[in-house]
C-alpha cells in the first residue's frame, strides 16, 4: 500500500495525469488534391488512390484519406468527376450517391437525410445503421465537378462526440 501512495504522490507533484488517462490526439489538417478541401482528422490518415469509372466508362480516381481512431473510423474522399458525368443538377447526382450507399445499410435505407449547402455547394448529411450495430454518418457535396465526402462509422453514441463534431465542422472547401 505505501508504494501505491508514493506513486500517486509523485504523480501529483509532477502534475501528470495518471496512466489510465486517455492520451490526447494530434489533429492533422488534411489537404485534398489541388486544395480541393481541408478537413481536420484526429490522427494521420492513410492515403489511397481508388481507380473507378463513370457510368459512361470514363476512368477517374478517388483520393481517399482514412483513419481508425478509438472506436471510430473516419474517411474523407474527393474526386473530380469526368466530363461525361452530368453535374447540372447536383442534388440528383448526390441522391444517386446516397441511393448507392443505402444498399449497404440495414434495411437498405437511410434513417435521416438533411439537405443543405456547405460553402455554397449543395450537400446532404445522412445517418444510417449498418448490420452489426454500427452507424454511418456522412456528408456528401458537389461543387461544380468536385465531389467531396466525409464519413464516420462507429457506435451510435460515439457519432456525436467532440472528435466527430470537429471532423464534420472543420471542412473547408478550396477554390
Amino acid at each position: 500500500m505505501p508504494l501505491v501512495l508514493a506513486a500517486d504522490a509523485a504523480q501529483a507533484q509532477l502534475k501528470q495525469p495518471p496512466p489510465s488517462a486517455a492520451p490526447q490526439s494530434i489533429w492533422y489538417a488534411v489537404r485534398g488534391p489541388d486544395n480541393a478541401f481541408i478537413v481536420d482528422m484526429p490522427g494521420e490518415p492513410v492515403y489511397k488512390l481508388i481507380d473507378t469509372a463513370s457510368p459512361g466508362g470514363t476512368k477517374f480516381v478517388y483520393h481517399s484519406y482514412s483513419l481508425d481512431y478509438r472506436r471510430l473510423s473516419f474517411v474523407a474522399q474527393t474526386a473530380l468527376y469526368p466530363a461525361d458525368v452530368d453535374v447540372r443538377q447536383p442534388k440528383l447526382n448526390l441522391q444517386s450517391v446516397l441511393d448507392d450507399r443505402a444498399q449497404r445499410l440495414a434495411g437498405g435505407k437511410w434513417i435521416r437525410i438533411d439537405w443543405r449547402e456547405v460553402s455554397g455547394a449543395p450537400a446532404a448529411e445522412s445517418i444510417g445503421s449498418i448490420a452489426g450495430g454500427s452507424v454511418l454518418r456522412q456528408l456528401v457535396l458537389l461543387k461544380g465537378r468536385r465531389y467531396v465526402s466525409l464519413a464516420c462509422l462507429g457506435p451510435a453514441e460515439a457519432l456525436r462526440t467532440p472528435e466527430v463534431e470537429r471532423f464534420f465542422k472543420s471542412l473547408r472547401l478550396g477554390a
